[in-house]
């Protein structure tokens, strides 16, 4: 298995142009997907797990291994790109997404070789992650729990019942991002339920929050880093601000790409614009 080798930021936006050109190949043999959300969220999947978490390629169930639960579960390919990449399971797998019977299907499942926890409905998976963190406190390790969520994802009433209980048990070891992209399923997140400041509503609620660029390594690893020195019993939230489609012209701000494969036309463009 490939070990995660710290890159420099043009390493990084090598690696996430391939993991892009590969989650719209995927999305598209499969006739079926969500790629509007995945190539959004792709530089940050990069940069934890190829800069910032601790894990030994060779042995996947380390106890004291950083987690990375992918909240946003429909977000599961540019997941499946990374850890394919990193050997977890066979390349070949890719190119069978949401077959009957294949490896990987549309939402996360823990079948699945360095997925930590079923996710797909939303808001559980942010709930999942405090109660892993919460054992992992509780057994003393060193380490920290990585949740990506949506920002349509943080509509949910759970999002907010799980924050309280982050903040009440002084989780400092769990640190997510909101995949700030603005648009949903339905169209403009501030359309279809206003989500206001979400950093203001992450500090009422008792977590320490940062605003970066989502695409950009150097503010995402450094931020990360940052985060870990507060050691101060608070929860941590970075709120990234993303584009929608990200690296493909035509998907980018495109709330038509949230849930739908590119044709065959569409897709032939997009490959060529990644290669």
């Amino acid at each position: 298995m490939k070990c995660n080798k710290p890159m420099d930021y043009k390493q990084l936006s090598e690696k996430s142009k391939a993991l892009r050109h590969d989650i719209v190949k995927m999305i598209g043999i499969a006739e079926s997907g969500h790629p509007g959300g995945s190539l959004s969220a792709i530089d940050i999947i990069v940069s934890l797990f190829y800069n910032i978490m601790k894990f030994d390629c060779n042995n996947p169930e380390m106890q004291y291994r950083d987690r990375f639960i992918l909240s946003k579960g429909h977000a599961c390919p540019a997941l499946y790109v990374t850890l394919a990449d990193l050997d977890y399971f066979k390349r070949e797998e890719l190119w069978k997404l949401r077959q009957l019977g294949a490896l990987l299907q549309g939402h996360p499942t823990i079948e699945i070789p360095g997925v930590e926890v079923n996710t797909g409905s939303l808001g559980q998976g942010f709930s999942s992650s405090v109660g892993v963190a919460i054992g992992c406190k509780l057994n003393n390790y060193e380490n920290y729990v990585f949740v990506l969520l949506g920002d349509g994802e943080c509509q949910e009433g759970q999002i907010w019942e799980a924050s309280m209980a982050a903040s009440h048990y002084k989780l400092d070891n769990l640190i997510g991002f909101v995949d700030r992209n603005k648009l949903q399923i339905d169209g403009c997140t501030e359309d279809v339920m206003c989500l206001g400041d979400l950093k203001a509503k992450f500090n009422a609620f008792g977590f320490d929050v940062f605003e970066i660029d989502g695409h950009n390594y150097e503010e995402i690893i450094k931020t990360v880093e940052n985060a870990k020195l507060m050691k101060n019993g608070k929860p941590k939230m970075i709120i990234a601000n993303t584009i929608k489609g990200k690296g493909v012209s035509f998907m980018e701000n495109n709330v038509g790409f949230h849930g739908k494969a590119p044709n065959k036309e569409e897709l032939k463009k997009a490959l060529t614009e990644l290669e």
